[in-house]
């Protein structure tokens, strides 16, 4: 009978035998370089939002964030509507104040306009998830796809909601979304580039 002290060296040598047979079984976790605080604003721009880690840097003031796409669609928020349709059971059609009954979350995220600016921010909305839910969305349904009311528009892997942070802001660094930077709602979205930071959000596309 083996003793303890074999079975594990035995098995220490089943597992390495297993990984030569199949190198593929090895999964190499990506790094990200955690940058610190202070870092500076000219070389982040030029960074990919993947490759980071920004929990140390400092929140930028509002009044220094930069701008991209434009800046001046003016929305009434007394007629506007989010709609959310496409591989739903329940679609639906959501006022402001509807949106800003559901339950909130606040998170930092880091948005880089490659080569421009960098901006990070505090941001406040609602998480995706949360209406998705309540749009009952079907279980064969593989995307997002967030729009926005001058046409832009980005596409989202349904299962990336549970894995970054990602959500429709109507608040930055506790003021209400300026208009200029998408009022009532834009996509905050971890490791995107801004340019997939959709403004003046209108519509969601389950499919």
């Amino acid at each position: 009978m083996w003793s303890r002290r074999e079975l594990v060296k035995r098995g220490l040598k089943s597992a390495l035998l297993s990984l030569l047979l199949n190198p593929l079984a090895i999964c190499w976790a990506k790094v990200k370089r955690l940058l610190p605080k202070g870092f500076s604003r000219e070389e982040l721009k030029n960074m990919n939002p993947e490759e980071i880690d920004t929990r140390n840097l400092e929140i930028d003031p509002l009044e220094t964030f930069g701008t991209m796409g434009p800046t001046d669609v003016e929305v009434d928020i007394k007629t506007f509507r989010l709609k959310i349709t496409g591989k739903v059971k329940r679609p639906l059609s959501l006022t402001y104040e509807e949106i800003l009954k559901y339950p909130s979350l606040t998170e930092t995220v880091l948005l880089i306009c490659p080569g421009f600016f960098s901006n990070n921010g505090r941001w406040t909305g609602v998480h995706l998830n949360a209406l998705l839910q309540e749009a009952m969305v079907s279980k064969e349904a593989r995307y997002i796809d967030i729009k926005g009311a001058y046409e832009k528009g980005v596409r989202i892997p349904l299962k990336e909601l549970h894995q970054k942070k990602i959500l429709l802001a109507y608040r930055v660094n506790g003021e209400t979304l300026p208009r200029k930077h998408g009022f009532p709602l834009r996509l905050v979205y971890e490791e995107a580039y801004g340019y997939n930071w959709v403004k003046y959000v209108n519509e969601i596309l389950i499919s």
